[in-house]
């Protein structure tokens, strides 16, 4: 008869397994994907190296259960601005600056997440995340042109060129520590995420 664990194992497997997983996403946040290694997430963790593959089989494995609940996490948040309370154009203002502060106050994650070098089970998942952002984002917009605040377009080509900007626009900030300009940033974004869906006219340069 086949040996099957018992609850109180069971318990046990999960919680070294969610530690780990912790762990590996501080170690990605500090050092990147280059630099995680098998041996850095096992020192963190405060195990033993081969005791890593008995919960996953790879670190390419590792690497992208801490992309996926990451970046899970990221969309759940966008998600719920994205769908709450106000109008669509408020949501989408609001859904910008939410995503791009987040980043902001998490910079090593967030540059793991958006722009990090990483090996290509990673990369795979990183293109459906971006998807799962655009999706959100087209879905405000065309709410936004149902209720007449927002012009005819192609909702998909602008939340497409919403989430690429947002991110390229975060990369550089994202690479350095330094949180001098924030508000500023925050605020330039935004206006510019509502001109791109047309729900404002460009600011006049100083």
């Amino acid at each position: 008869m086949a040996y099957r664990k018992t609850p109180a194992e069971i318990r046990r497997l999960e919680a070294a397994r969610e530690h780990l997983v912790a762990r590996a996403t501080e170690v990605v946040a500090e050092v990147g994907w280059a630099h995680a290694s098998v041996t850095a997430v096992a020192d963190a963790a405060g195990i033993a190296a081969g005791s890593v593959y008995q919960h996953f089989p790879s670190k390419a494995a590792l690497a992208v259960e801490v992309f996926r609940r990451a970046a899970g996490r990221e969309v759940d948040v966008l998600s719920d601005v994205l769908k709450g309370s106000g109008d669509p154009v408020e949501r989408l203002a609001d859904g910008v600056q939410v995503f791009a502060r987040r980043a902001l106050e998490n910079r090593g994650l967030a540059h793991a997440l958006l722009v990090s070098p990483a090996e290509p089970a990673v990369g795979a998942e990183r293109l459906d995340f971006r998807l799962r952002y655009r999706t959100l984002f087209a879905e405000v917009i065309h709410e936004g042109m149902r209720d007449g605040l927002l012009p005819p377009q192609n909702g998909e080509v602008t939340a497409a060129a919403l989430t690429g900007a947002i991110g390229e626009v975060l990369v550089a900030p994202l690479g350095t520590p330094e949180e001098d300009g924030t508000v500023e940033l925050l605020e330039e974004l935004t206006a510019m995420a509502l001109r791109c869906a047309g729900a404002a006219p460009a600011a006049p340069r100083p």
